[in-house]
């Protein structure tokens, strides 16, 4: 009995310390300090909400400049249909600005 006791003390010893090993790779200790710091937490959240928000307004940019870009071309080529309902879209637009 004695040995056999011995043997699951080990087996659960080599069970601890894979999930000891499990958590460290998790990095659950550095999670939970984390997110138990509101001042860090805070701090990185405000940060990725800039980011993100310039972010968003960068590529509105690029895709508003885009979309001039090509109106000003089927302008300029002179597209029967399109061509002139975009050159009246532009006129009303200048005369208002």
């Amino acid at each position: 009995m004695d040995e056999r006791d011995q043997s699951r003390a080990n087996a659960l010893a080599r069970q601890v310390d894979r999930l000891l090993s499990a958590l460290e790779r998790m990095r659950l200790k550095e999670y939970v300090e984390y997110v138990t710091n509101r001042r860090r937490l805070l701090l990185s959240s405000f940060l990725h909400g800039m980011a993100r928000g310039f972010g968003f307004a960068v590529g509105f940019s690029l895709l508003g400049a885009v979309v001039v870009v090509l109106l000003r071309y089927l302008v300029v080529e002179n597209i029967p249909v399109i061509g002139s309902f975009l050159a009246e879209v532009i006129y009303a637009v200048q005369e208002r600005l």
